[in-house]
């Protein structure tokens, strides 16, 4: 089949791969203009675009497509009997979404209706969804809004970060694309209504709809007020962006485990064996097992354990939360006793503690 292929991220890149190994005919690729990234502010292009280069594939790179009436008659004339979408970036028009006879097709990272828009595979982690998948959707004007030809669920394990799960709802999009175009194309042409009719596509619940709004800076800051839990969650689904102050610099965490009892079976063995140590008892201090015992109740954000060979206790709203890597301003990546080692941290410290404002000269 001849296709379009409009993309932007390293997202889509497996999906891209997947439809040029089925022997599919790209006719052309889309994905969003070089941005200036990096110290020096260089153009640096897409993925899909750095991707489709390496193929020797024609590209187009409208900055915004809906009011480029020029770009939109180039890509028509490229013959594309379908057209494929996978986190481009932009909203298609209606000029467009009318252009190839087999229709647009979207590759969504949700299990729809619910995370429609930006950033499904962040707000699935944050908000501890225990499952999501993908949905290939008839595409039409709304945000994410079309009737919906496959869909396949995957469970989220605990300890998965959005890299590790946004990597296998990539495989998965370029999987259920492949699968799905030979129906697409069985159905053939026709009026939209009577395409859709022949694939018996399932219409979009009205109820569970969620939207997955972008992120903005603010989300990443850590709250040590917060539960362990929703703590994990922020350091899990922004990966590797949520971060908080320590001696006056930034420290980026990225692996934690939340020291709930419950959730003992989903945790590593060290993590398992912390929150035996730490997790709350039913009046909501800490157990009297605990070393915290007799050290009254803690305080948000305080160090409570320095765990030789796996890395820092913390205490939060609720349970304490155990930083297994972190990143510390203008230093590597560090897990365990490197991670120790690098903060230098000691029992009864704070983490979250911004810099002393300056007093005024007198």
């Amino acid at each position: 089949m001849k296709i379009l292929f409009w993309g932007t991220p390293s997202y889509a890149l497996a999906s891209l791969d997947a439809l040029v190994a089925a022997g599919h005919e790209l006719v052309g690729v889309v994905s969003q203009p070089d941005r200036r990234r990096g110290r020096g502010s260089a153009l640096v292009p897409s993925a899909v675009k750095a991707r489709a280069l390496e193929l020797a594939l024609p590209v187009f790179t409208p900055e915004r497509i809906r009011r480029e009436p020029a770009m939109q008659a180039e890509l028509a004339a490229l013959g594309a009997e379908a057209y494929v979408v996978v986190a481009f970036g932009q909203i298609l028009p209606p000029e467009v979404l009318a252009q190839p006879p087999l229709g647009c097709w979207n590759g969504h990272g949700s299990l729809l209706p619910r995370w429609r828009g930006a950033a499904p595979i962040q707000w699935a982690l944050l908000e501890g969804d225990t499952h999501t998948g993908v949905g290939i959707m008839a595409m039409e004007e709304g945000l994410d809004t079309g009737p919906v030809l496959l869909q396949r669920s995957l469970e989220i394990p605990l300890l998965e970060n959005a890299t590790q799960l946004g990597q296998r709802l990539a495989e998965l999009t370029g999987a259920l694309l492949v699968e799905a175009l030979p129906a697409i194309e069985a159905a053939g042409p026709g009026s939209e209504r009577q395409r859709l009719e022949r694939l018996n596509l399932i219409p979009q619940s009205q109820e569970g709809v969620t939207y997955a709004r972008l992120l903005k800076p603010d989300d990443r800051l850590i709250d040590w007020q917060q539960s362990a839990l929703t703590i994990h969650r922020q350091v899990m689904g922004l990966y590797p962006g949520a971060w908080t102050h320590w001696r006056q610099r930034r420290l980026q965490l990225l692996a934690s485990e939340p020291l709930v009892p419950r959730l003992a079976d989903q945790l590593s063995p060290e993590g398992a064996k912390a929150a035996a140590r730490w997790g709350l008892a039913e009046n909501g201090g800490v157990s009297a097992a605990s070393p915290a015992a007799c050290a009254g109740k803690p305080v948000a954000g305080q160090i409570l354990e320095v765990l030789a060979g796996v890395g820092l206790v913390v205490a939060t709203g609720g349970c304490p939360l155990l930083i297994r890597t972190a990143k510390l301003e203008g230093r590597s990546e560090a897990t365990g006793n490197s991670l120790i080692q690098q903060c230098g941290a000691s029992s009864g410290e704070l983490l979250g503690q911004q810099a002393a404002t300056p007093a005024e000269p007198t």
